[in-house]
């Protein structure tokens, strides 16, 4: 299947019986394994705990060692399986958590990344008759906005190579070429609906059916819509699908029409949840995710801490696809937070944050405090700051968070600039103080 990834034989696999996916599913791992002991850290992993890749099954990979961030940021080169004159694409990782990683793929990597998303739009109801505008860079060694151009034209649905940024230029584009759908930052293509709004033209009535989203999440835990999703349906009059990846995984999960979860897609990868100690959770708890992705031939990791909370459902999709599906992000692992004695995530913060209207921008500096909790400061950008009442956000922040924060309200300019990390691809939301 690997060899040429027919959406045909893909959309059978997806309803086979779970003998022949397991069967099928075996043998694309241990091919995987095969690859991945090309390189020199699984070569020294595998000869250090006395194993080899046919040993290994779906049922004992949790056997492994899990292969940390800390594990590729420190050297990268480590996990390379192809010389350089294989490696036709060379993309980095955004560095949001550490420095940026080389990540190089190959021509086939680059045809399995494409197949990926193709599954992925097929799946949200994305046809050849579609037209998508895509508000992503495909630029700066940044491989989202390819892979989901790639899948576009895999699909057969048109593609409009807008790039971020600019909603002037995106509405005419969006009069001009009519396009059905909308892939981009969440809070972006709000801004897009707004800026449109208060410009004469009316989103709702655009011919926007379908707005693929990344970067932020758009759904809870119980696959609800956050404030910023159901801002985004309402704006738009659309369908808000949410898709999560990682360059280095190449690899990335996306909502069908179900809206519940991300998809697996089986000959493409593994995905574990797991507790701190590395052990599996039970199915439908939160834990890190942990992704297998198979098939790889550049870069090929196995069980990679992703850093990510989030939950595994396994319960039969309305959709008809037999697989699991990995639930919308909690948080991130290294950011969690203990205010006294409760457990939060800054992402918990910002989507009660969504809730008020009248804030434009937000921040959040955490700071070690003297009793081992956290003390957090939330920094609000508004256009009027002297027109916000901080104890009605403050109670709101208590009723949702059992915890009340301090808050400093600034100027929206003050607040965006300090967000905009020079030469970053994503806005900065958290800053960690508490090693300082």
């Amino acid at each position: 299947m690997q060899d040429h990834f027919d959406i045909n034989e893909a959309l059978a696999f997806r309803k086979a019986a779970p003998e022949e996916m397991t069967r099928r599913r075996n043998s694309l791992l241990q091919a995987h394994l095969r690859q991945a002991v090309k390189t020199p850290f699984y070569k020294k992993l595998f000869s250090r705990i006395d194993c080899r890749p046919e040993e290994i099954n779906l049922e004992n990979l949790n056997a492994l060692p899990l292969t940390s961030r800390q594990d590729v940021e420190s050297d990268p080169a480590a996990f390379f399986a192809t010389p350089p004159g294989i490696q036709v694409d060379l993309a980095l990782t955004s560095g949001s958590t550490g420095a940026p990683v080389l990540v190089p793929y190959t021509a086939r990597d680059l045809e399995r990344l494409a197949f990926n998303e193709q599954m992925n739009f097929y799946g949200a109801g994305i046809r050849n008759a579609d037209r998508l505008l895509l508000c992503v860079t495909l630029d700066r060694c940044f491989v989202a906005g390819l892979a989901y151009y790639t899948g576009l034209v895999r699909l057969g649905a048109s593609c409009i190579r807008s790039g971020p940024g600019q909603p002037a230029r995106q509405w005419e584009l969006l009069d001009r070429l009519r396009p059905t759908g909308l892939i981009g930052v969440p809070s972006f293509l709000l801004k897009m609906a707004q800026w449109g709004k208060s410009h004469g033209y009316n989103p709702g009535k655009s011919g926007i059916r379908t707005l693929i989203t990344i970067g932020e999440p758009v759904r809870r835990a119980d696959n609800s819509l956050t404030p910023l999703g159901s801002e985004l349906e309402k704006a738009w009059q659309g369908r808000v699908f949410s898709s999560y990846g990682a360059t280095e995984l190449e690899t990335a999960f996306c909502e069908c029409t179900a809206s519940s979860g991300g998809h697996v897609h089986p000959e493409l990868m593994i995905a574990e949840i797991v507790d701190e100690a590395g052990k599996p959770v039970k199915t439908g708890e939160p834990g890190e995710v942990v992704v297998t992705p198979l098939g790889v031939e550049g870069f090929p990791l196995i069980r990679f801490r992703t850093g990510d909370i989030a939950r595994l459902h396994t319960s039969p999709c309305q959709c008809g696809w037999q697989t699991p599906r990995l639930g919308a992000i909690e948080g991130r692992l290294a950011q969690r937070l203990k205010v006294k004695g409760t457990t939060l995530y800054p992402e918990m913060i910002f989507q009660a944050l969504q809730e008020l209207a009248e804030i434009q921008a937000s921040y959040l500096e955490v700071k070690a405090d003297y009793d081992l909790s956290d003390r957090i400061r939330i920094v609000i950008g508004v256009d009027d700051p002297s027109t916000i009442e901080v104890d009605r956000i403050t109670d709101h922040l208590q009723a949702r968070l059992r915890v009340k924060p301090e808050i400093t309200v600034k100027a929206r300019q003050m607040v965006q600039e300090t967000m905009e990390k020079p030469g970053g691809r994503k806005l900065k939301r958290f800053f960690d103080l508490r090693g300082e």
